[in-house]
């Protein structure tokens, strides 16, 4: 591998841009984090982290101890810093959805300004993440070229969708096959010497951006559709009284069916978003995803309908009874609460008058109904 690509700077230290950091730290890359946490910054330079990945038995905690005692790894609040050291950079931030679907892009539009203002001739910059169909074209390479620097000839410009899932991030960014786009070929042949640093799976090539881009919001939304069909068939199953899961065990024989288990909803950042990325693209060129919004109404409204389930099992009124629920992560192997459907499941019950506690270990974050006692909740 070519000194090109020795100084690293990741911009977004959360479940995706921390252990994505470590990984190239690990392969020998000098790495400086960035992230506006300034909280964030402190934990993570002192070597602490409430991640939950691992990578070939070592946890994440003692992988980053080890990259900070080595000078392989630095988190800083300082971009301007990160961007005078190094000349490849990559971006994790997201884009967060409000209550209807309404996209925050400030986020992403703020750290683009910021390497606008510090980009240098001959930096790579890609963006990792999952993006609004057209962004990378029609947002992002404008305002990175307002440093009078044009994308392709002055600098790279190129786009990898995130795959992984939480809990096996470093495996997978190790061994799950890479999409990548540029803004030309030679951003194309830049990005993909940057990732095959970290990445021993295929790297695949797009012709353009918005291949990426759709590829990897369709690749959620799938996920949702085909949650929201099981999710639906139990209330079904439900009502005739029999079990979906023996239902789905036996149906699941066909060699040509698999049947995912239906759950409390979907949650997590990269699932209940994707829906309202292709959305707004969708809204722009007049087309109506009905499939894709029914599915995410179904997912949405099932933490009430469990809720509701709970409620009916209760053998005294809702005001005389406690509730402890086990588990407030998305998803299992994960830290991660956001937009996790044990919220809508809490808030339904306390609004019935339930007490509600609850159990989960793996959560860092701060709830009155959080309970450390699974014995005495």
């Amino acid at each position: 591998m070519t000194g090109k690509y020795k100084n690293v700077a990741v911009f977004g230290l959360g479940f995706i841009g921390l252990p994505l950091a470590l990984s190239f730290s690990m392969n020998g890359k000098k790495v400086i984090g960035v992230d506006v946490s300034e909280e964030l910054i402190r934990e993570l330079n002192s070597g602490i982290t409430h991640h939950l990945e691992e990578y070939k038995g070592t946890k994440i905690e003692e992988i980053l101890k080890k990259q900070l005692r080595e000078n392989n790894f630095e988190a800083t609040t300082d971009a301007e810093y990160a961007l005078e050291k190094c000349n490849n950079v990559i971006v994790t931030v997201g884009i967060p959805v409000a209550e209807g679907g309404k996209l925050h892009i400030e986020h992403l539009e703020s750290v683009s300004r910021t390497i606008a203002c510090n980009l240098k001739k001959g930096d790579l910059i890609v963006f990792r993440g999952t993006l609004v169909p057209g962004f990378m074209r029609d947002f992002i390479k404008p305002i990175l070229e307002e440093s009078r620097l044009e994308a392709g000839k002055d600098f790279y410009l190129g786009y990898a969708s995130e795959r992984v899932a939480e809990g096996k991030a470093f495996e997978e960014f190790e061994n799950m096959p890479t999409l990548v786009s540029g803004i030309n070929e030679k951003s194309i042949r830049e990005t993909t010497g940057l990732l095959e640093v970290i990445t021993k799976a295929d790297i695949i090539p797009a012709s353009s951006f918005e291949v990426v881009e759709t590829a990897k919001v369709l690749e959620n939304i799938s996920r949702d559709i085909n949650i929201a069909m099981v999710n639906e068939f139990a209330k079904f199953t439900r009502a005739l009284g029999i079990d979906i899961f023996e239902v789905i065990k036996v149906a699941n024989t066909h060699k040509r069916v698999n049947l995912l288990n239906p759950g409390p909803g979907v949650g997590g950042y990269c699932i209940p978003n994707a829906f309202y990325y292709l959305n707004a693209k969708g809204k722009e060129l007049d087309i109506d995803l009905e499939l894709s919004s029914m599915a995410r109404k179904i997912n949405k409204d099932t933490p009430v309908r469990v809720a509701q389930i709970a409620l009916e099992k209760l053998t005294s009124k809702p005001e005389e009874s406690k509730i402890c629920i086990l588990g407030m992560a998305m998803k299992d192997y994960s830290s991660d609460d956001r937009l996790s459907p044990a919220f809508d499941v809490i808030k339904t019950l306390q609004e019935k008058g339930v007490d509600v506690a609850v159990y989960d270990p793996a959560i860092s974050n701060d709830y009155d109904y959080l309970v450390e006692d699974i014995i005495k909740p």
